[in-house]
């Protein structure tokens, strides 16, 4: 499984930023996929995932972001809303099977207050 991640960039505190990771490969076989991310001098942290129409967030950005998913283009979407400067890491997709788990590169999200 490849994925590949895009939408990050340079937004105000208040903005909004859509993320997309698309992938391919044994793409039939994932069961999840999320997002996760990670700061400087953090540990990375999961951010949001989904598995068929069931959505976990953590608590930090319930109610401000949101993820869905394409099924028809593998592609996994998080609509980051009410973006913090606390929000800024580099966000990474990912995807698991029953037997592997599988990155993406990062993609960096910086939020100016």
């Amino acid at each position: 499984v490849q994925l590949q991640a895009s939408g990050g960039g340079l937004v105000q505190a208040g903005g909004s930023l859509r993320l997309s990771c698309a992938a391919s490969g044994s793409s039939l076989s994932i069961i999840v996929m999320g997002w996760y991310r990670q700061a400087p001098g953090k540990q990375r942290e999961l951010v949001a995932d989904i598995v068929r129409g069931d959505t976990n967030y953590a608590n930090s950005v319930k109610g401000r972001f949101t993820i869905s998913r394409d099924p028809a283009k593998n592609t996994v979407f998080l609509q980051m809303n009410s973006l913090k400067p606390e929000d800024t890491a580099v966000y990474y997709c990912n995807a698991r099977t029953r037997i592997n788990a599988y990155w993406g590169k990062g993609t960096q999200v910086t939020v100016s207050s």
